[in-house]
């Protein structure tokens, strides 16, 4: 039974970077806490690269302290590049899994908040000078106090940034005050600036120094000028400096501290990345004491601190938006896809759908076109995700649009020039076209899609494999009609190239010639076991590795005229189309 236990977790968040570089937040809920790839095994995060175990890792309690273990990660489990079966996570912890281009989990303890914060600020300030006057010293560690318990409470976030700005203005005596934040592309912002008195700064109207700013960020430490006529010389001749008739200059850098425990020769954690910096100047020259940087350090600690949860919390809302966005498409397109096939007259048909993510790109459909006649279809767009789901949606309705009741030609003529004029560069399907009449008569284009195979007598054959341009490549593309003759219980056997690309953990393909093995002999196989014997001589050959494009099948049985009584061989209940 999962350990719930929310107090020891405290928060606890894993940053999840994809291969791609892409980041995302899960926040560890319960223990055991799962990891691996797949849902199949209870897994709570689940990790999309076929080279990582189902049962990879998890997070444990023990004493009331957060634990990774491995549980059964083939190439190994590390953290912070050490091999381990069992480590305490330290917030910042890298894991990783034994490949080189993976996925990393970066640790967040979640515990640099409130009441854990006062103990480590007050060691960070513990050793005060005997010059600093008593007095003075215990309102500027007052002053520390009512700064970090702002920020760390309920009060909205710029009201409680503004406060610890007025707290630094107050401790160093400056004139003004500034928390300048890097946007999206890493340029630097004033945010909210503050003056003597706790009066509002508009932003917009200032202009810090960018010498001293710049400076501050190229050396990844503060820049503390108490009297700018004893400076360098580039901080004396900065135009700022200069026309505001500054005096001292405070800049101190924002860096984000969920990152790693491997640190640089300043300091700096090796994986920190700039959020801004917190800037001060005076028109007077200054005297800060031990204790003023120390109170000053402490407060831009918190500061980043407080505006990396923030973005944390920002990308978190971001992701779960996307993610209910993604589910809404992916009940849209499982919707479209057939669920109940119908007791056609002269055919039984059976068909599914894997997508290999959340949303896909392959299609099927069977639809009648009069009483005599049925179509039949299969296709697959070119890419993955929602720009291929979006395809299959237009297609699906270029073809629910027209009406059917003619030719093959006519229908993908009419559907390619559809594509070609409305989806973006780039994106084309390749399809499968069929439309099967009551004497057997199959009229088919093919249009750049894996040949489906002819089941006829126990021998499965290719006869499908002259085919033109897939569908939205070319637009003076035309398409011509094929046609062939079936007999009483011929099978076609239509399928994706998520079948025969199926890959197992060695990189090698499933491959045509091992399905073409696979059908031999299957003749009197009823329809719904012969694709249920597809799917699991796919899933054993793959071993568990992760796959990279949707498996979709579709298995159409011709049966003779006025034959309307399913027969055991030709059963096929419906499939519905499933997410992977």
């Amino acid at each position: 039974m999962p350990d719930t236990a929310s107090m020891s977790l405290g928060g606890a968040v894993l940053e999840v970077v994809s291969p791609d570089g892409a980041r995302r937040y899960v926040r560890v809920a319960q223990t055991p806490f799962l990891i691996g790839r797949g849902a199949e095994t209870g897994n709570h995060l689940q990790l999309s690269d076929r080279r990582i175990s189902r049962n990879c890792a998890a997070l444990v309690i023990e004493a009331g302290r957060l634990y990774i273990e491995d549980r059964g990660q083939r190439r190994g489990l590390f953290v912070n590049g050490e091999k381990v079966e069992s480590r305490l996570l330290n917030d910042g912890d890298s894991i990783t899994f034994g490949l080189e281009d993976s996925y990393e989990l970066l640790f967040r303890s979640g515990t640099s908040s409130g009441e854990e914060s006062l103990p480590n600020l007050l060691t960070r300030i513990e050793h005060i000078t005997s010059s600093e006057p008593v007095g003075g010293g215990l309102r500027k560690l007052n002053l520390l106090l009512e700064a970090t318990t702002l920020l760390h409470s309920q009060v909205p976030l710029d009201e409680a940034l503004a406060l610890m700005i007025d707290h630094a203005v107050s401790v160093t005596d400056a004139d003004r005050g500034m928390l300048l934040e890097a946007d999206a592309t890493g340029a630097l912002k004033v945010r909210l600036a503050r003056r003597t008195g706790g009066l509002r700064l508009p932003p917009e109207s200032l202009t810090p120094s960018q010498t001293a700013i710049q400076l501050a960020l190229r050396q990844h430490s503060p820049v503390v000028t108490e009297d700018i006529e004893r400076a360098d010389m580039d901080l004396q001749s900065a135009q700022s400096i200069i026309a505001q008739r500054l005096r001292a200059v405070v800049v101190i850098p924002l860096f984000s501290v969920h990152r790693s425990s491997t640190a640089d020769s300043s300091g700096t954690p090796a994986f920190a990345h700039s959020l801004g910096v917190l800037y001060l100047d005076s028109r007077r020259p200054a005297a800060f004491s031990k204790l003023d940087r120390q109170i000053l350090d402490a407060l831009a600690a918190d500061a980043a601190s407080t505006l990396d949860n923030a973005r944390l919390v920002v990308r978190e809302r971001e992701r779960q938006r996307m993610e209910q966005e993604i589910d809404i498409a992916r009940g849209i397109q499982q919707a479209l896809l057939p669920r109940d096939f119908r007791d056609y007259p002269h055919l039984a048909v059976a068909g599914c759908n894997f997508p290999c993510l959340s949303v896909g790109g392959d299609y099927f459909d069977v639809f009648p076109l009069d009483n005599k006649r049925t179509a039949f279809l299969i296709a697959d767009v070119s890419g993955k995700g929602l720009g291929a789901a979006l395809l299959t949606t237009m297609l699906q309705g270029a073809l629910s649009g027209m009406t059917l009741g003619t030719d093959p030609s006519r229908v993908l003529n009419h559907v390619n020039r559809f594509l070609c004029d409305h989806s973006e560069v780039g994106r084309y399907a390749t399809m499968f076209f069929g439309v099967l009449d009551e004497e057997g008569n199959l009229d088919f284009i093919n249009a750049g899609h894996p040949s489906p195979f002819l089941i006829r007598q126990g021998v499965a054959q290719e006869p499908f494999s002259e085919g033109s341009y897939p569908v939205g490549l070319v637009p003076e593309a035309e398409y011509t009609a094929l046609k062939i003759k079936l007999e009483p219980g011929d099978t076609l056997v239509l399928f994706s190239d998520g079948v025969t690309e199926a890959m197992d953990p060695d990189e090698q393909m499933f491959g045509v010639p091992r399905l073409r093995e696979l059908l031999t002999g299957r003749t009197e196989c009823p329809l719904d076991q012969l694709e249920k014997c597809i799917l699991e001589a796919v899933e054993n050959f793959a071993r568990g590795a992760s796959q990279a494009d949707d498996l979709t099948l579709l298995i159409v049985r011709y049966r003779a005229a006025g034959a309307r009584a399913t027969t055991d061989t030709d059963a096929a209940p419906a499939t519905q189309s499933v997410s992977a």
